[in-house]
């Protein structure tokens, strides 16, 4: 019987959650315009929120938690999150957005403090500048092209940022269901409204099989990531979940035919370096 050393299974769940959430990109970039981001998000919300509902039980309540008001804040920033970013995917070259969003991590050290006091170094606040100039350079340090798609790729990192300060924080009363629920809850909540205006339905077979792919591979993509990062340090968790950015330029380069200048090279660069070594600093301070 052939066995996997406990060793490989983090690395392997991560990689696999980085593949199914570049899938899911590259269907948001591939799917019928007259699908708008509040449908994508709403289907993605409630479905993903049914299925907590029923891996919970009768016996399990996943809306109960000690902090209502953080989970209700994490909900809808990470709502607003998944918005721009599925924005920013429909609207601009999927790599240069996926590039501008993964600069998350360096406002993320930079809401930790403050807002909940964590410390940060000099040498902190300096890759934090250096992601910063990855993204100035991906903008061509002007605003230029298509401003929104820019701007909303930009402003997703700034609330995945804020997301993952407020997940850090209610990791310590709160179980990982409960904290997803919350998010798929005001995702759905939030959505609602503006999907029930004018609903974009499946007409076709393929937009049926592009709905289910985004469904399965955003509650696949968490349930891996969820899983794997507690086989992983923490640093090695963000890092590997950073290939995301690597699967989506894959796609949007081999599939989408979309061509890619020195300013996606060397500002993505510039901003996966910059996101390492803090990884790297965020693992020797715990440590």
């Amino acid at each position: 019987m052939i066995t996997v050393s406990s060793s490989y299974v983090g690395p392997v769940m991560l990689l696999g959650s980085a593949l199914m959430f570049a899938v899911m990109d590259g269907t948001v970039k591939l799917i019928d315009p007259h699908f708008r981001v509040w449908d994508i998000a709403f289907y993605r919300f409630l479905s993903n929120m049914i299925f907590c509902i029923a891996i919970s039980g009768r016996h399990q309540n996943p809306f109960r938690g000690k902090n209502i008001p953080l989970l209700i804040i994490r909900g809808i920033v990470g709502c607003a999150a998944f918005l721009s970013i599925i924005t920013a995917i429909r609207l601009i070259p999927i790599s240069t957005a996926m590039a501008l969003f993964f600069s998350f991590p360096a406002f993320t050290a930079l809401f930790s403090p403050l807002l909940f006091g964590e410390k940060i170094t000099m040498a902190e606040l300096l890759w934090i500048l250096i992601a910063i100039a990855g993204v100035a350079i991906l903008f061509d340090f002007k605003m230029a092209g298509d401003m929104l798609g820019q701007v909303m790729g930009i402003v997703g990192a700034i609330f995945a940022g804020l997301t993952v300060t407020v997940v850090k924080k209610l990791r310590d009363d709160h179980g990982t269901v409960t904290i997803y629920m919350y998010f798929c809850l005001l995702g759905t909540v939030i959505t609602f409204p503006a999907f029930i205006t004018n609903p974009g339905m499946p007409s076709t077979g393929l937009d049926w099989v592009f709905i289910l792919i985004i469904v399965t591979t955003s509650l696949f993509g968490q349930l891996l990531m969820t899983n794997g990062i507690r086989y992983c340090k923490s640093w090695e968790s963000g890092i590997l979940m950073m290939t995301e950015l690597i699967f989506t330029s894959i796609l949007g380069i081999v599939f989408l035919a979309e061509s890619v200048d020195w300013h996606f090279w060397s500002g993505g660069l510039l901003i996966v370096f910059s996101v390492i070594m803090l990884q790297m600093r965020s693992f020797a301070r715990i440590r």
